[in-house]
């Protein structure tokens, strides 16, 4: 199985934040690593292969250097693994005429919404079961694997200027309908906590009065899939940003057997699409933790933590925005990246993204010696552009680094484009990094 493969395979297997981390452990363990606990002692020694999760929705991979602690550094690539969704709430089935039941959703991140309509949705999240320690319920992954929902489209002749602009409400126009059903069906719902229940725990075989609580998302059932005269494209939901999520796990798992002398990481973050505020987002400790017991636990103290930050490099990949043949008049006149034309350094004035020049010219260095182009984004200076993980991060840990990621189509739409020779090029500049 070639890397574009590999790649739309492990798309397709996330529908959600925590099926990605599920995937991302797969395969990490199949590579020889083993799982940390933060609660645990770690035990660490150069060479160890070891990942942590951090609630089911991040994950934190990381090859110790062979080097001093103190007297080398980490070699970092952050990413996330959320995308912009609906969520369904609590209590979420809407009874209407002739039985149809639709859901209560509530959006996540800053989706394109008209994009949703029309498409079969499917479920996929986690439940909380009861474990017989109030402190400490279970945790079940799932994805239903199945159409089972759809935001049906007002039609064109109640609404005549909708191709004129149609501004949405996500509390009216957005539920997704479920199906419809008799008075008996309906009441036999009710009683064991409505239909969203009773699908998942039919889908886990459990019984729907042990779902404690969930978080479940909907996603479009539809399969990734190659695209152009030349399958130069590649199209899928949450391309932003479980493909750079994934360039960083490939690239990790092709240097695995390579000595360095610096501590690799993948850090895949939750929640960069709302804001990183949450103990799994960037805006925590729980990286600067990580490192510091790294340090520690290899002999080194206070002091070796800090030099090792100062000696460290973080490549912050989250996609960028293609330029769009139907728009140009979006994009800065001398800085817009295309399709194909290879990973892109993301630069902003006001510090919207941690890149400096320091930190470009050394992932324009990585890129010439792995021998792929490079690409510069910057916003055009009256529109305003968006951030990402890596100022974020240098909230949290003094550390130099470089915002980056691949030029890309319909960021936040259900579906996104991006190219291939792209994705291929990223996986070279990340291998050469942690090589």
């Amino acid at each position: 199985m070639n890397k574009i493969e590999r790649l739309l395979g492990w798309l397709d297997e996330s529908t959600c934040n925590f099926r990605a981390v599920e995937t991302m452990k797969r395969e990490l363990e199949a590579a020889g690593f083993t799982e940390l606990r933060q609660e645990d002692c770690w035990e660490l020694c150069p060479g160890a292969r070891h990942y942590v999760v951090k609630n089911d929705s991040a994950i934190f991979a990381f090859i110790v250097g062979s080097g001093v602690a103190g007297e080398c550094g980490f070699k970092i690539i952050s990413a996330h693994s959320d995308s912009p969704c609906f969520k369904i709430k609590p209590n979420a089935e809407i009874y209407g005429d002739g039985g149809v039941v639709s859901l209560n959703v509530e959006k996540y991140g800053g989706g394109i919404l008209y994009t949703w309509f029309d498409r079969p949705l499917s479920m996929s999240g986690r439940v909380m079961v009861d474990s017989g320690d109030p402190m400490n319920p279970r945790s079940i992954v799932f994805d239903l694997d199945r159409a089972v929902a759809t935001i049906p489209h007002l039609a064109i002749h109640f609404n005549r200027g909708v191709n004129e602009g149609n501004p949405l409400s996500v509390q009216k126009d957005m539920k997704p309908v479920i199906g419809y059903f008799n008075a008996d069906e309906i009441a036999d719902a009710v009683s064991k906590g409505g239909f969203v229940k009773m699908m998942v725990a039919e889908h886990l075989d459990i019984a729907p009065r042990d779902i404690i609580d969930y978080e479940i998302c909907l996603y479009p059932f539809e399969a990734s899939s190659l695209f152009g005269a030349d399958d130069e494209y590649f199209q899928s939901g949450r391309i932003d940003d479980l493909s750079m999520a994934f360039a960083g796990l490939e690239a990790m798992l092709s240097e695995i057997e390579e000595e360095c002398a610096d501590t690799r990481i993948l850090a895949i973050f939750d929640n960069e699409e709302t804001g990183s505020g949450t103990k799994q987002g960037a805006h925590s400790p729980v990286l600067r933790d990580m490192l510091h017991r790294i340090v520690l636990s290899l002999g080194g103290d206070d002091e070796a933590f800090y030099r090792a930050v100062a000696k460290s490099f973080m490549i912050s990949a989250d996609d960028a925005h293609a330029w769009h043949p139907n728009y140009n008049e979006k994009y800065d006149p001398t800085n817009h990246p295309v399709i194909g034309g290879g990973p892109v350094v993301k630069i902003n004035s006001n510090c919207k993204y941690m890149t400096d020049a320091q930190g470009a010219a050394v992932f324009k260095s990585l890129c010439k010696k792995a021998g792929v182009p490079c690409q510069t984004f910057v916003n055009h200076s009256d529109v305003a552009g968006g951030s990402t993980l890596g100022n974020i991060l240098t909230g949290q840990i003094d550390i130099k680094g470089v915002d980056m990621g691949n030029a890309i189509w319909a960021m936040h739409s259900a579906r996104e484009t991006a190219g291939v020779a792209d994705h291929l090029a990223t996986i070279k500049v990340f291998s050469t990094f942690f090589s």
